[in-house]
């Protein structure tokens, strides 16, 4: 290829040589010189180009190294310059200033002296006057009150004379008459209680007569119910017995075209007319029959046309009773909804429960992380102990050199939790008020992942601290304490565990809404969070959000059921509370309902003086039980319970006072007199006083709850009352009153003060006419009022009411502070 491409002739090329001829050699030597030497000019070329190149870029670095100093020195001279005449321009300034305002000052300092001793003049001259006025108007006072007083004693004597004079005849009219109306009181007396016997033989007969009535009313339905079997009965046997007649006039028919000519008819002619002759008459007899059983059909639809108008009147009061049961709609479905929280909880805490072995082998066989609770199966774990498992595999066996620091590690637990125990039996107090027991309870539980733990002891022995702390407990104090500690552990456990996977198998049935359900706030929360990050989040993210983000923890049994626990002590903490109220109360309320005689006849016979000791002495009761009241509040205000608690109790303790007042004031007649009525309504004034003391914020709606005795007092000190109607009194005086109580009040009532009537006879016989139409309403035959002792809130509506609880800047007691193994405590959030 070579010798090709230099176009050489003539060559020849041998097995192992090429044979050139003359001269040949020298021209490749010629062309491979040429070749070499092009090759050497290039590649200098090149290099010298990269060394000009490498030169030309370092000497245009240093021309801009050089500019850029150039002009930075340039820069930073006009910056000093600039700089400079800024200061001598502040410096001028400010002189400026300080030469302006110290003549301002000597201007200002002259003009208030001159001020200062103007003013000062004018106000001596105005106090002299004002002396010298002073002291004409006490001469001329003293004058006065000197001629004022003589005629004033003057009047006195006169007044004495002739009040003594017009007060003994008076008392003399006054006995007078209750003479008159002591001999008359006997035969009023007899008329009285033979009216009450008319009365009560009138309503039994009222009530044998509508009982003899719904007993012909179901007489009536069961002998229409026969009579239509019967009429059914008979048109079926018509139907049968036409049925039987086609066929056999269709056999006789086929018979007579199937017969032979030859054969004679007249026979079988005669046999069918027979047959047809038998059946025609017993198809009249079934014809008259079926007359006779329409006109007793027509009957029977007559008195059923009258049952039916008894009915469409039923129907109207049993409209009336639906209406009335629609109210007691929602409490029952809030019953229902508590009892498929609690059906939910417990089928969560059944399944865990099953899931648990009573040998602890269900643990080993988990494929992840888990955590081991001291048992006697189990003597050397301890709560909180971390380790590793393989899928499927069983625990392997600990070795001595093992065995040792596990069993240290087991008893510090154990000692950190009797600490806790000691720590809580005691009286922590409060922090800024929040419960430091409930914290300490809180964080270290959420320390030690206790919630997380298939088992362990330390909520059943939290659980026996607080039972032995309020077992046969009667002060107020101890308890309104342990239930301002609940309510607050409650609330925190509340917004922070969820059932752990098995919330989604909770029965739907009787539920309403998602919100209503025991879990269903907490199923809402972050369902991706792990327990490792829950204390984390607690107590380093509470500036950023609270509770609110506070990533959830998915609950074991033990966890659960302390919960449920601590709901039940809960509600048992605030029932001894208000039934200590109510206990209190009750002796008071039974002097309450009736004035005493002596002091009610002092206050209506003395004078002004006497009748206000009078009245203060016919509100002591009273006073004592605003007393209590107020004992009782102070007492879970300075415990920090929720204001929603106490409104609850003062709410069901008002409602108490409502009840045992009003049913009193039915029962006894001697209470519904025009100055009992002045006596209770006195009362109730200081009750209502109370209500407007304690704010909206702790009494809530408890005045709302008195609108029974309220309104019954209203009606016995009313004036008037005969020009009152029906409508009226029920309507506008009245109108949470039923008819039964309100005929009771105006049979019973008597005028002890004034001398006058209850309301007209009409309106007496209207009310007699409306108990008789009411008188099938079961829910109205009664006219006394029940007490509600339940438990009015569930554990949703303390969440709502409560606000977020901060835990960061808790303290904890000193002896918990002492102890390395509670220094979790004392973490703060940035």
């Amino acid at each position: 290829m070579i010798l090709d491409k230099m176009g050489l002739q003539g060559y020849q090329i041998g097995k192992t040589k090429v044979f050139l001829r003359a001269g040949q050699m020298a021209e490749l030597d010629a062309r491979r010189t040429e070749v070499l030497g092009n090759a050497a000019r290039k590649i200098q070329g090149r290099i010298r180009t990269y060394i000009a190149r490498k030169d030309f870029v370092a000497l245009r670095e240093s021309a801009i190294q050089l500019q850029a100093l150039c002009r930075y020195s340039k820069a930073c001279k006009q910056f000093e310059i600039l700089q400079r005449e800024a200061s001598a321009l502040r410096i001028q300034k400010k002189f400026r200033q300080y030469e302006a305002r110290k003549e301002y000052l000597a201007v200002q300092s002259s003009a208030i002296t001159l001020q200062t001793g103007l003013r000062a003049m004018i106000a001596r001259n105005e106090f002299r006057m004002k002396k010298q006025t002073k002291a004409a108007v006490h001469i001329q006072a003293k004058w006065r009150s000197y001629h004022a007083n003589a005629y004033y004693r003057k009047l006195c004597k006169a007044a004495l004379v002739t009040q003594c004079g017009w007060r003994s005849r008076v008392a003399r009219r006054e006995l007078r008459n209750l003479k008159m109306a002591a001999r008359e009181t006997g035969a009023l007396k007899e008329a009285k209680d033979k009216l009450e016997k008319r009365v009560e033989e009138l309503t039994w007969r009222l009530q044998l007569e509508k009982r003899l009535r719904t007993d012909l009313e179901e007489a009536k339905a069961k002998e229409n119910i026969l009579l239509q079997e019967a009429l059914r009965a008979r048109q079926l046997e018509l139907e049968e017995a036409k049925a039987m007649i086609i066929k056999e006039r269709e056999a006789a028919r086929r018979a007579i075209e199937e017969a032979p000519p030859v054969i004679k008819e007249t026979p079988v002619i005669v046999e069918d007319t027979a047959k047809i002759d038998s059946l025609t008459s017993e198809l009249e007899t079934v014809k008259a029959l079926l007359q006779s059983e329409s006109q007793s059909k027509e009957e029977v639809k007559k008195s059923y046309s009258e049952v039916v108008t008894k009915n469409e009147d039923l129907m109207k009061q049993l409209e009336e009773a639906v209406t009335k049961a629609s109210e007691l709609q929602d409490s029952m479905q809030r019953l229902e909804e508590k009892v498929s929280n609690l059906e939910s909880e417990n089928q969560v805490l059944r399944q865990q429960a099953v899931a648990i072995s009573p040998t602890g082998k269900a643990l080993a066989m988990r494929p992840k992380t888990t955590i081991i609770q001291r048992t006697p199966e189990n003597g050397n774990a301890m709560d909180g102990e971390m380790r590793r498992i393989s899928a499927l595999a069983p625990i392997p066996y600990t070795p001595e050199s093992e065995a040792k620091p596990q069993k240290f590690l087991n008893e510090k637990q154990q000692e950190n939790q009797d600490l806790l125990i000691k720590c809580i039996s005691q009286d922590l107090g409060f922090s800024k008020g929040r419960p430091i027991a409930a914290c300490l309870i809180y964080k270290s539980l959420l320390q030690w992942r206790s919630f997380e733990v298939e088992r362990t002891n330390i909520f059943d022995r939290i659980i026996q601290t607080i039972a032995s702390a309020i077992e046969g407990q009667e002060n107020n104090d101890i308890l309104a304490y342990w239930l301002s500690n609940s309510a607050t552990l409650l609330l925190l456990l509340q917004r922070t565990l969820k059932a752990s996977g098995a919330a989604s198998l909770t029965p739907q049935r009787r539920r309403t809404s998602s919100s209503a359900s025991l879990f269903g706030r907490v199923s809402q929360g972050l369902r991706t969070s792990s327990p490792q990050n829950a204390a984390f989040a607690l107590f380093s993210g509470r500036s950023h959000g609270g509770f609110d983000e506070l990533r959830q923890i998915e609950a074991k049994y033990p966890a659960l059921l302390f919960k449920q626990q601590l709901t039940a002590f809960l509600e048992k903490i605030y029932g001894l509370m208000r039934d200590n109220l109510k206990k209190e109360i009750s002796p008071l309320l039974g002097l309450c309902i009736q004035a005493p005689r002596n002091s009610r006849g002092s206050l209506v016979k003395g004078r002004a003086q006497a009748n206000a000791i009078a009245q203060q002495a016919l509100i002591a009761h009273w006073q004592n039980i605003v007393k209590s009241l107020n004992n009782y509040l102070n007492t879970m205000r300075a415990n920090f319970v929720p204001p929603f608690l106490i409104r609850k109790v003062f709410t069901q303790t008002f409602c108490f006072i409502n009840v045992q007042l009003f049913n009193s004031l039915l029962l006894r007649r001697e209470c519904c007199s025009f100055s009992n009525g002045e006596y209770v309504k006195s009362g109730l004034a200081e009750l209502e006083q109370w209500c407007h003391a304690a704010t909206e914020e702790f009494a809530g709606s408890s005045w709302e709850e008195l609108k029974h005795i309220k309104q019954a007092v209203g009606f016995l000190v009313i004036h008037q009352k005969p020009k009152k109607s029906l409508r009226e009194i029920t309507k506008e005086l009245c109108p949470a009153l039923s008819i039964q109580q309100l005929y009771r009040i105006s049979t019973m009532y008597w005028d002890d003060k004034y001398g006058t009537h209850s309301v007209s006879a009409e309106v007496i016989s209207s009310m007699r006419v409306t108990m008789t139409d009411e008188s099938n309403n079961a829910l109205s035959s009664s006219f006394l009022l029940d007490d509600d002792s339940s438990i009015p809130f569930s554990i949703d509506e303390i969440s709502k009411s409560m606000e977020q609880v901060e835990l960061a800047d808790v303290d904890p007691p000193p002896l918990l502070r002492q102890n390395s193994g509670f220094s979790f405590l004392l973490q703060r959030s940035d």
